[in-house]
C-alpha cells in the first residue's frame, strides 16, 4: 500500500527538482528530509488516535480493572481491554466516516507544504506534536467525563452507606458495583462515540502542520 500510494503521488506531484541531476550524497540527505516529515506527520496522527485508547484505561482504573490485559495482535504488546475495544470501535467508526480520505488528503497537502528537496522546518513540526500531546490529554478526559462522574456520585453513596451502616463491608461490596456500573454506562455511552469522530477529523486538521 506504501508504494502504490507513493507510485501514485509521484506522479500527479510536480517534482520542484529534477531527479537526473541529484548525486546519491543528496538524495540520501532528500530521504532523510522526506523520513523526518512522514515521521513527525505520522506521531502527530497516532498521538491523537492515542486519546481514545487513554480513556479507556482512565474508564479501567475507576472499574477496577487496572492489571486485566490482553495481548494485542496489531502491535503484539500487552493492553487492557476495554482501552483496545475503544479503539477498535473508533477505527471502525473513522473508517465508515471516509475517515481513509482524509489521511490520503493529508498526504497529498503535506506534499505541496513541504515539497521534495525542502529543508524540514523543525519549530513548526515540533509545535505540532506538543499540542498534538495535549490535545490528547484534553479528548481523553473528555470521553471519560461522564464516567468520572458517575464513578464520584457512587463514591459518595458508599461513603454515606459506611457512616450510616458501620458494620457493612464497603470495599467487598463496592468492587462488583463499579464493574457493573461501568459497564452499564459502557453500553449507554458507547453509541455517542460516533459523535466524536467530527471532531476528531477537525482536530487533525488544526494540528496539522500543512
Amino acid at each position: 500500500m506504501t508504494v502504490l500510494l507513493s507510485i501514485f503521488f509521484s506522479m500527479i506531484t510536480p517534482m520542484p527538482i529534477n531527479a537526473g541531476q541529484v548525486s546519491t550524497v543528496e538524495a540520501v540527505l532528500l530521504m532523510a528530509n522526506e523520513a523526518t516529515y512522514g515521521l513527525a506527520l505520522g506521531l502527530i496522527v497516532t498521538i491523537v488516535f492515542a486519546g481514545i485508547k487513554l480513556s479507556g484505561r482512565i474508564i479501567e482504573r475507576q472499574m477496577g480493572l487496572a492489571m486485566a490485559e490482553i495481548l494485542d495482535p496489531l502491535t503484539d504488546e500487552r493492553e487492557q481491554p476495554l482501552g483496545s475495544l475503544l479503539e477498535m470501535l473508533f477505527i471502525i467508526l473513522f473508517l465508515s466516516a471516509n475517515g481513509h480520505h482524509l489521511f490520503l488528503l493529508i498526504i497529498s497537502r503535506s506534499y505541496e507544504a513541504f515539497p521534495a528537496g525542502s529543508v524540514p522546518t523543525i519549530p513548526i513540526l515540533a509545535d505540532g506534536i506538543i499540542k498534538a500531546g495535549s490535545t490528547l490529554l484534553i479528548a481523553g478526559l473528555k470521553l471519560a467525563a461522564p464516567m468520572l462522574a458517575a464513578f464520584l456520585l457512587l463514591m459518595v453513596v458508599l461513603a454515606v452507606l459506611a457512616r450510616m451502616v458501620p458494620e457493612m463491608n464497603i470495599l467487598f461490596i463496592s468492587f462488583p458495583l463499579r464493574v457493573g456500573l461501568g459497564l452499564l454506562l459502557m453500553i449507554i455511552f458507547l453509541p455517542f462515540i460516533n459523535t466524536f469522530v467530527a471532531e476528531f477529523a477537525d482536530l487533525m486538521g488544526k494540528l496539522l502542520p500543512l
